[in-house]
Protein backbone atom coordinates (compact mmCIF):
# COMPACT_ATOMS: atom_id res chain seq x y z
CA UNK A 1 0.00 0.00 0.00
CA UNK A 2 2.94 2.29 0.79
CA UNK A 3 4.36 1.61 -2.37
CA UNK A 4 1.37 2.36 -4.38
CA UNK A 5 1.12 5.89 -2.72
CA UNK A 6 4.60 6.29 -3.65
CA UNK A 7 4.56 5.57 -6.84
CA UNK A 8 1.30 7.60 -7.46
CA UNK A 9 2.52 10.06 -5.29
CA UNK A 10 5.89 10.43 -7.49
CA UNK A 11 3.99 10.14 -10.70
CA UNK A 12 1.50 13.01 -10.02
CA UNK A 13 4.67 15.11 -9.04
CA UNK A 14 6.27 14.20 -12.40
CA UNK A 15 3.18 15.55 -14.08
CA UNK A 16 2.78 18.75 -12.19
CA UNK A 17 6.34 19.17 -13.31
CA UNK A 18 5.53 18.59 -17.05
CA UNK A 19 2.42 20.81 -17.06
CA UNK A 20 4.78 23.47 -15.30
CA UNK A 21 6.58 23.47 -18.39
CA UNK A 22 3.88 23.09 -20.42
CA UNK A 23 2.54 26.21 -19.12
CA UNK A 24 5.57 28.49 -18.81
CA UNK A 25 6.24 27.87 -22.35
CA UNK A 26 2.25 28.62 -23.57
CA UNK A 27 2.13 31.29 -21.43
CA UNK A 28 5.69 33.06 -21.74
CA UNK A 29 6.65 33.76 -18.28
CA UNK A 30 5.31 32.74 -15.10
CA UNK A 31 3.59 33.93 -12.45
CA UNK A 32 5.43 35.55 -9.52
CA UNK A 33 6.36 33.38 -6.71
CA UNK A 34 7.08 34.42 -2.91
CA UNK A 35 7.16 33.06 0.09
CA UNK A 36 7.33 34.69 3.52
CA UNK A 37 7.19 33.43 6.56
CA UNK A 38 4.20 35.01 9.06
CA UNK A 39 4.55 34.84 12.86
CA UNK A 40 2.09 32.47 14.74
CA UNK A 41 3.60 32.31 18.44
CA UNK A 42 6.20 30.69 19.97
CA UNK A 43 7.16 28.94 23.49
CA UNK A 44 8.79 31.04 25.83
CA UNK A 45 11.23 28.99 27.08
CA UNK A 46 13.02 26.08 26.34
CA UNK A 47 10.72 22.44 25.51
CA UNK A 48 11.82 18.94 27.06
CA UNK A 49 11.00 17.15 23.49
CA UNK A 50 11.48 13.53 25.32
CA UNK A 51 8.25 12.67 24.03
CA UNK A 52 8.31 13.32 20.75
CA UNK A 53 9.71 9.75 20.06
CA UNK A 54 8.60 6.26 21.17
CA UNK A 55 12.18 4.74 21.22
CA UNK A 56 13.53 6.84 24.45
CA UNK A 57 15.41 9.37 22.81
CA UNK A 58 16.30 12.44 23.71
CA UNK A 59 16.62 12.10 27.25
CA UNK A 60 18.02 15.87 28.49
CA UNK A 61 17.50 17.73 25.23
CA UNK A 62 15.33 20.78 25.38
CA UNK A 63 14.87 22.74 22.15
CA UNK A 64 12.86 26.25 21.05
CA UNK A 65 9.78 25.70 19.69
CA UNK A 66 8.32 28.28 17.27
CA UNK A 67 4.94 28.18 15.58
CA UNK A 68 5.07 29.41 11.85
CA UNK A 69 3.05 30.11 9.13
CA UNK A 70 3.17 30.94 5.22
CA UNK A 71 2.18 33.14 3.00
CA UNK A 72 2.59 31.94 -0.77
CA UNK A 73 2.05 35.04 -3.36
CA UNK A 74 1.43 33.26 -6.90
CA UNK A 75 1.10 36.46 -9.05
CA UNK A 76 -1.99 37.73 -8.06
CA UNK A 77 -3.56 34.69 -6.22
CA UNK A 78 -2.62 34.00 -2.40
CA UNK A 79 -2.38 30.94 -0.10
CA UNK A 80 -1.86 30.92 3.55
CA UNK A 81 -0.16 27.55 5.02
CA UNK A 82 -1.31 27.00 8.37
CA UNK A 83 -3.29 29.51 10.56
CA UNK A 84 -0.49 28.96 14.12
CA UNK A 85 -2.11 29.64 17.52
CA UNK A 86 -5.26 31.87 18.24
CA UNK A 87 -4.22 35.91 18.60
CA UNK A 88 -4.83 37.54 22.15
CA UNK A 89 -8.29 38.86 21.99
CA UNK A 90 -8.38 42.69 22.64
CA UNK A 91 -8.56 43.17 26.23
CA UNK A 92 -7.79 39.72 27.38
CA UNK A 93 -4.25 38.54 28.63
CA UNK A 94 -2.73 36.50 25.69
CA UNK A 95 -1.52 32.82 26.59
CA UNK A 96 2.33 32.33 26.40
CA UNK A 97 2.56 30.72 23.19
CA UNK A 98 0.57 33.45 21.63
CA UNK A 99 1.75 35.49 18.40
CA UNK A 100 1.70 39.21 19.02
CA UNK A 101 0.02 40.18 16.16
CA UNK A 102 -2.68 38.05 14.60
CA UNK A 103 -2.35 36.93 10.91
CA UNK A 104 -4.90 39.29 9.83
CA UNK A 105 -2.81 41.87 11.29
CA UNK A 106 0.32 40.82 10.12
CA UNK A 107 -1.13 40.77 6.02
CA UNK A 108 -2.86 44.21 6.49
CA UNK A 109 1.30 45.74 6.78
CA UNK A 110 1.69 43.95 3.17
CA UNK A 111 -1.21 45.54 2.04
CA UNK A 112 -3.43 41.98 2.04
CA UNK A 113 -6.92 41.90 3.03
CA UNK A 114 -8.78 38.29 4.49
CA UNK A 115 -10.59 38.07 1.23
CA UNK A 116 -7.67 38.34 -0.59
CA UNK A 117 -6.57 34.92 0.35
CA UNK A 118 -7.99 32.54 -2.10
CA UNK A 119 -6.72 29.76 -0.13
CA UNK A 120 -6.05 28.41 3.52
CA UNK A 121 -3.88 25.08 3.15
CA UNK A 122 -3.73 23.39 7.02
CA UNK A 123 -1.42 21.24 7.27
CA UNK A 124 -2.90 19.16 9.82
CA UNK A 125 -5.54 19.44 12.38
CA UNK A 126 -3.81 20.02 15.54
CA UNK A 127 -4.55 23.22 17.56
CA UNK A 128 -1.77 25.20 17.03
CA UNK A 129 -2.02 24.99 13.11
CA UNK A 130 -5.82 26.04 12.79
CA UNK A 131 -5.75 28.91 15.70
CA UNK A 132 -6.81 31.49 13.11
CA UNK A 133 -7.93 29.75 10.26
CA UNK A 134 -11.79 31.21 11.15
CA UNK A 135 -10.10 34.09 9.71
CA UNK A 136 -10.48 33.86 6.31
CA UNK A 137 -14.40 32.52 5.38
CA UNK A 138 -13.88 33.34 1.91
CA UNK A 139 -11.12 31.47 1.09
CA UNK A 140 -11.08 27.74 0.00
CA UNK A 141 -10.07 25.49 2.49
CA UNK A 142 -7.32 22.85 1.70
CA UNK A 143 -6.67 20.31 4.19
CA UNK A 144 -6.23 16.20 4.12
CA UNK A 145 -9.00 14.11 3.48
CA UNK A 146 -8.13 11.90 6.34
CA UNK A 147 -8.16 15.13 8.78
CA UNK A 148 -11.57 15.93 7.09
CA UNK A 149 -13.14 13.06 7.90
CA UNK A 150 -11.87 12.92 11.53
CA UNK A 151 -12.81 16.67 11.92
CA UNK A 152 -16.73 15.70 10.77
CA UNK A 153 -16.86 12.73 13.14
CA UNK A 154 -20.05 12.60 15.48
CA UNK A 155 -17.35 11.70 18.26
CA UNK A 156 -14.01 13.24 17.61
CA UNK A 157 -10.50 12.96 18.94
CA UNK A 158 -10.21 15.28 21.81
CA UNK A 159 -7.15 16.67 20.15
CA UNK A 160 -9.46 17.97 17.31
CA UNK A 161 -11.42 20.80 17.32
CA UNK A 162 -14.16 21.07 14.96
CA UNK A 163 -15.23 24.60 15.69
CA UNK A 164 -12.28 25.92 14.20
CA UNK A 165 -13.54 24.85 11.26
CA UNK A 166 -17.56 25.03 11.58
CA UNK A 167 -17.72 27.51 8.25
CA UNK A 168 -17.03 24.94 5.76
CA UNK A 169 -18.02 21.96 8.08
CA UNK A 170 -21.51 23.73 7.46
CA UNK A 171 -21.10 24.23 3.95
CA UNK A 172 -20.69 27.70 4.34
CA UNK A 173 -17.67 27.67 2.69
CA UNK A 174 -15.46 25.93 0.20
CA UNK A 175 -13.22 23.36 1.08
CA UNK A 176 -11.00 20.69 -0.91
CA UNK A 177 -10.60 17.65 0.85
CA UNK A 178 -6.92 16.80 -0.44
CA UNK A 179 -6.49 12.92 -0.81
CA UNK A 180 -2.94 12.47 -2.46
CA UNK A 181 -1.04 15.22 -3.47
CA UNK A 182 -2.17 18.95 -4.85
CA UNK A 183 -0.61 20.85 -7.39
CA UNK A 184 -2.38 23.99 -5.69
CA UNK A 185 -2.57 26.72 -9.19
CA UNK A 186 -2.12 23.86 -11.56
CA UNK A 187 1.55 24.82 -12.47
CA UNK A 188 3.59 22.80 -10.77
CA UNK A 189 5.13 25.63 -8.58
CA UNK A 190 3.34 24.91 -5.31
CA UNK A 191 2.17 21.56 -4.24
CA UNK A 192 0.88 20.14 -1.05
CA UNK A 193 2.48 16.55 -0.57
CA UNK A 194 0.90 13.88 0.86
CA UNK A 195 2.59 12.84 4.06
CA UNK A 196 0.21 10.42 6.47
CA UNK A 197 1.34 9.45 10.12
CA UNK A 198 1.36 12.03 12.72
CA UNK A 199 -2.35 12.66 11.59
CA UNK A 200 -4.33 10.63 8.82
CA UNK A 201 -4.26 13.69 6.23
CA UNK A 202 -0.93 15.64 6.87
CA UNK A 203 0.33 17.17 4.50
CA UNK A 204 3.99 19.41 4.05
CA UNK A 205 4.25 21.82 1.20
CA UNK A 206 6.88 22.16 -1.76
CA UNK A 207 7.15 25.62 -3.04
CA UNK A 208 9.29 26.18 -6.03
CA UNK A 209 10.72 29.48 -6.31
CA UNK A 210 13.13 31.04 -8.96
CA UNK A 211 16.17 32.39 -6.90
CA UNK A 212 15.96 30.17 -4.01
CA UNK A 213 15.12 27.44 -5.38
CA UNK A 214 13.29 24.66 -4.34
CA UNK A 215 11.57 24.82 -0.51
CA UNK A 216 10.20 21.81 1.37
CA UNK A 217 8.33 22.94 4.66
CA UNK A 218 7.69 20.12 6.98
CA UNK A 219 4.26 20.68 9.00
CA UNK A 220 4.52 18.59 11.93
CA UNK A 221 6.18 15.79 9.74
CA UNK A 222 9.11 16.67 11.94
CA UNK A 223 8.99 19.06 15.09
CA UNK A 224 13.03 19.87 15.54
CA UNK A 225 15.99 18.98 13.56
CA UNK A 226 17.39 16.20 15.69
CA UNK A 227 14.18 14.12 15.46
CA UNK A 228 14.45 14.64 11.31
CA UNK A 229 17.91 13.40 11.49
CA UNK A 230 16.95 10.15 12.94
CA UNK A 231 13.38 9.50 12.14
CA UNK A 232 11.88 10.03 15.27
CA UNK A 233 8.41 8.91 15.61
CA UNK A 234 6.55 10.94 18.48
CA UNK A 235 4.44 9.04 20.76
CA UNK A 236 1.38 11.15 19.51
CA UNK A 237 1.34 10.65 15.74
CA UNK A 238 -1.22 8.55 14.48
CA UNK A 239 0.44 6.03 12.45
CA UNK A 240 4.26 4.61 12.97
CA UNK A 241 4.31 3.22 9.93
CA UNK A 242 2.84 5.81 7.72
CA UNK A 243 5.19 8.19 9.65
CA UNK A 244 8.43 6.58 8.25
CA UNK A 245 7.17 5.93 5.02
CA UNK A 246 6.54 9.86 4.60
CA UNK A 247 9.75 10.91 5.63
CA UNK A 248 11.68 8.78 3.66
CA UNK A 249 9.57 10.14 0.65
CA UNK A 250 10.19 13.99 1.70
CA UNK A 251 14.02 13.53 2.48
CA UNK A 252 14.62 11.90 -1.20
CA UNK A 253 12.68 14.59 -2.84
CA UNK A 254 14.74 17.29 -0.31
CA UNK A 255 17.65 15.54 -2.14
CA UNK A 256 16.57 15.11 -5.93
CA UNK A 257 15.16 18.69 -5.69
CA UNK A 258 18.34 19.81 -3.44
CA UNK A 259 15.44 21.16 -1.50
CA UNK A 260 15.29 23.92 1.76
CA UNK A 261 14.15 21.84 4.02
CA UNK A 262 12.51 24.26 7.01
CA UNK A 263 11.00 22.92 10.00
CA UNK A 264 8.54 24.32 10.66
CA UNK A 265 8.24 23.94 14.74
CA UNK A 266 12.47 24.44 15.20
CA UNK A 267 13.22 28.10 15.93
CA UNK A 268 16.34 27.60 14.17
CA UNK A 269 14.90 27.22 10.65
CA UNK A 270 13.74 30.52 11.28
CA UNK A 271 16.70 32.23 9.29
CA UNK A 272 16.39 29.92 5.92
CA UNK A 273 13.73 32.79 4.67
CA UNK A 274 14.05 36.49 4.80
CA UNK A 275 12.87 38.36 8.41
CA UNK A 276 9.02 39.42 7.80
CA UNK A 277 8.18 41.82 5.82
CA UNK A 278 10.63 40.45 3.17
CA UNK A 279 9.88 37.94 0.62
CA UNK A 280 11.94 34.81 -0.35
CA UNK A 281 11.66 35.20 -4.38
Amino acid sequence: MHRMGSKIGAALLASSIMAAAAASAQTGAPPELTLTRLDCGKTTTLNDVSGFTDVAAFKGLSVQLTFSCYLVKHGKDYLVWDTGNPAAAAGSTPAPTAPKSSLVEQLALLHLKPEQIGFVAISHYHGDHIGQVASFPEATLLIGKGDWDALNDPKPNPMIKPANFEHWISGGGKVDPVSGDKDVFGDGSVIMLNTPGHTPGHHSLLVKLKEKGNVLITGDLSHFQENYDSNGVPTFNTNRADTLASLDRFKQLATNLHATVIIQHDARDIGKLPPFPAAAK
